[in-house]
């Protein structure tokens, strides 16, 4: 694969520059940098690993490696709510960054090149919104958490992300629901 020059296609990333860009923690100023690696290794308190997140995004808000962090903190923790807060914003910076529309059901396929593994902020959207879908799911948001797994599929048709799992899982639930309903 011909090495993508990061000035000349920001979205299309050889394995080299991914490892650099923002969501692997590149251009992250060291302190903020600091702050999440202090969050990683004070993880069990959870107060003092979770001032160090918001100390991370006081210092760099908005900067993807903050924002994953954060969402692991509250997904690992159990804090699903404050986690699909956290999805929410890491959604909105896809979409600016990818130019899509601003409501992801408005997304189509043809916004951006979502099956191409070196497209990094498409593929960030749509592991976003699988994430999205999931927490929406467990979080009760049955027809949400729908939604997003079925746009998944269409900007995803061959599956690659993993939707039809999710949309699965929501189908069985409601089957065995319905089931205990007419017992």
């Amino acid at each position: 694969m011909k090495a993508a020059a990061l000035d000349d296609d920001p979205d299309a990333l050889t394995p080299e520059a991914l490892l650099a860009s923002a969501v692997m923690g590149g251009g992250l100023p060291a302190d903020a940098q600091e702050h999440l690696e202090q969050a990683g290794l004070s993880y069990q308190q959870s107060e003092v690993a979770e001032r160090h997140l918001h100390m991370a995004q006081d210092i760099a808000p908005g900067h993807a490696a903050v924002l994953i962090g954060l969402y692991r903190f509250y997904f690992y923790k159990g804090r699903l709510k404050e986690c699909l807060v956290v999805a929410r914003e890491c959604l909105a910076k896809a979409q600016r960054e990818t130019n899509l529309p601003a409501d992801w059901r408005d997304v189509q396929p043809n916004d951006a090149e979502f099956s191409r593994y070196d497209r990094l902020m498409p593929r960030f959207f749509m592991f976003t919104l699988k994430g999205y879908a999931y927490l929406n799911m467990r979080l009760g948001e049955l027809e949400e958490g729908r939604a997003a797994a079925n746009k998944l599929l269409q900007l995803d048709p061959t599956d690659k992300i993993g939707a039809k799992l999710l949309i699965d899982v929501l189908e069985r639930a409601e089957t065995a629901r319905a089931e205990q309903d007419d017992d």
